[in-house]
């Protein structure tokens, strides 16, 4: 049986189930008294394209917007090419990152860059109402930069499913005062608060309905200490056993104040993500990095030594001008900084990201296809990003995973852990071949068999 036709489907691919749509739900709160004639539908890229072309059709929808991301561009242009052959008369309207900054993407009607929070309801508004009797003839549209202060937030629209099941994205503000080219954040330079009583609100009201592990998206939560330390003030004093709470914050910025905040809470509660990238200064100014190593040094060391917060930290590799040994130093300093994660990331090239500039001087030559990653470099051959590719897929299912905790320092044993563990990396690669589907029963054995060797060696 049908469900009910509907005027207006938001979709989206998610990465996997458990994510949540946060820009879908913003979207859907601000259709003002367009709400009634709207659908909010979420899939992810394991599913079908024909399938959820299936379930969106089944909904008769006159106006399908659409979420576009680096994760799910590919499967979500095989989702367009085929809803517009069964319904050609479907009015698609594409929005997110991905067509953002370099607005295209095929079979759309209507591309709206940026914050579309607004632009969405408006683009609606004047489709379904004001030109309902008119032919439709699409036009370029701009998001322009919502005042947030003018925004229907959008948590009330968390279901019961998704507090159970799912991660609950949360902000307190947009925006990034930085200018490091690899981020697309770097096109937004200003910063803007969420109004603190309202925000605040919204998220007793999510607590009171069991809601547990948020994840805040800003990209700059430690920037703004008085309002960073009063929200931090509100979960602690609602503290619950199973209580998470995700922040991403500036590594050379944990003043008193804030280092007093993140004593007071249990062993677990908190996990910090902190973006180092790189220890390389000379690159760091390159790319428009401004960071004070020897603090952020110091703060991570603090972190993992003085409070029970999980360090999760980030390294991209690819940089323009960094070279083998470059990244070698950095990974081993920050090793030694004991972080619970560290994320090796191999440098994209994001649609629209200020990092392009530097593709002639240093030879940067990245994939054409999502996510974009760099192939090769000046410093780096194909060969030898491949050799990192297959570095940090290894870290993460070995260092990163946690199962082999006691194990993993052993694999560099008092000497460098880069080129150690690229050593290790090499050799299980040549014994599997793969870097996707080891089980962990042979991981485990081919880890002890390394370390057999290494030891009798």
């Amino acid at each position: 049986m049908n469900p009910p036709a509907t005027d207006i489907v938001l979709a989206t691919l998610n990465a996997r189930y458990t994510h949540c749509a946060f820009g879908l739900r913003y979207l859907f709160a601000n259709l003002g008294d367009l709400q009634p004639r709207a659908r909010l539908l979420e899939f992810n890229i394991a599913q079908r394209p024909l399938d959820i072309a299936e379930t969106i059709l089944a909904y008769q929808p006159k106006i399908l917007g659409l979420g576009i991301h680096i994760w799910n561009r590919t499967p979500a242009a095989e989702l367009v090419a085929i809803l517009k052959r069964l319904r050609p008369d479907l009015t698609i309207v594409a929005g997110g990152p991905e067509v953002s900054h370099e607005p295209d993407f095929p079979f759309a009607d209507q591309i709206i860059p940026g914050e579309a929070d607004l632009a969405f309801a408006a683009f609606c508004r004047e489709r379904l109402v004001e030109q309902a009797s008119r032919l439709f003839v699409p036009t370029p549209q701009t998001g322009e930069t919502p005042v947030l202060l003018d925004l229907t937030l959008p948590y009330d629209l968390y279901t019961d499913e998704d507090i159970a099941h799912r991660v609950i994205y949360v902000e307190a503000s947009r925006g990034c005062p930085f200018h490091c080219e690899f981020c697309l954040s770097s096109l937004d330079t200003s910063v803007r608060q969420f109004p603190l009583d309202k925000f605040l609100a919204a998220m007793q009201r999510l607590l009171d309905l069991g809601a547990l592990r948020f994840k805040f998206v800003d990209r700059t939560f430690n920037l703004d200490l008085p309002t960073a330390t009063a929200i931090l003030q509100f979960f602690l004093d609602r503290h619950r056993p199973g209580l998470f709470l995700h922040f991403e914050m500036i590594p050379d910025r944990f003043p008193e104040q804030l280092r007093n905040m993140l004593q007071r809470f249990p062993p677990g509660s908190i996990q910090l993500e902190i973006g180092l990238q790189t220890f390389n200064e000379e690159v760091a100014a390159r790319i428009g990095r401004r960071q004070d190593n020897a603090l952020a040094e110091t703060n991570l060391r603090w972190l993992r030594e003085q409070t029970g917060v999980h360090l999760h930290t980030d390294l991209i590799l690819g940089l323009p001008g960094e070279n083998l040994e470059s990244i070698a130093g950095g990974f081993d300093r920050l090793v030694a900084l004991r972080p619970h994660e560290i994320q090796v990331g191999i440098l994209k090239r994001l649609r629209g990201a200020p990092i392009a500039r530097h593709d002639a001087e240093f030879g940067m030559i990245y994939s054409p296809h999502p996510p974009y990653e760099i192939l090769q470099n000046k410093e780096i051959g194909f060969p030898t990003m491949q050799r990192l590719r297959r570095f940090a897929r290894y870290w993460e299912i070995v260092a990163n995973s946690g199962r082999f905790a006691e194990m993993t320092p052993h694999i560099w044993g008092g000497a460098s852990p880069f080129w150690k563990f690229l050593e290790f990396s090499d050799w299980l690669f040549s014994v599997t071949h793969e870097t996707q589907g080891i089980a962990l029963p042979r991981l485990t054995r081919l880890l002890q068999q390394h370390l057999n060797v290494k030891t009798s060696a």
